[in-house]
């Protein structure tokens, strides 16, 4: 997926990952509880990248604070069915755009905005993949971020 434009109708994008949600747990045996849908709806917000804390907080805005170790849960099983991605360099979540069954994905961050867009490179997988296994090693996850400038914000610095 690209990066949004600034004024996109982000509802739809929100509905649509809820119900991909409720798909991918359903024919996985998996349950999206309350709590789950809930956090998914806090990270869906926006394509911000948001941490565990501001999660909470906005939880809180409408209902009982969460315990941190129940975010970190939820988020945990998320990340685990390809609902959400950890922004490894930012310690924070993004929801998923797309569905793709757990195949990679570089994530794209916007160091201005903090818009994040994800990149299918499947190409560029495969032969990190293929290097790996000819040093003899076995990649369990791979997390590929790079940061930059959106269109919207150019690239000044």
């Amino acid at each position: 997926m690209s990066f949004p434009e600034p004024h996109h109708n982000h509802a739809t994008c929100t509905a649509e990952l809820l119900s991909r949600a409720e798909r991918t747990c359903e024919r996985r045996g998996s349950r999206l509880t309350d709590q789950r849908r809930e956090v998914l709806n806090c990270v869906a917000e926006s394509h911000s990248a948001v941490g565990a804390y501001d999660i909470i907080e906005r939880m809180a805005g409408h209902g009982p604070r969460p315990a941190p170790i129940t975010v970190y849960r939820a988020l945990d099983f998320l990340e685990a069915h390809g609902l959400v991605h950890k922004i490894e360099s930012r310690n924070a979540f993004v929801a998923c755009t797309h569905p793709h069954e757990g195949e990679p994905a570089a994530i794209l961050v916007c160091e201005k905005c903090g818009l994040v867009a994800e990149l299918d490179a499947p190409e560029m997988f495969e032969a990190l993949q293929s290097a790996a296994t000819a040093q003899g090693f076995a990649v369990h996850r791979s997390v590929v971020e790079l940061t930059g400038r959106c269109a919207s914000c150019g690239e000044g610095t």
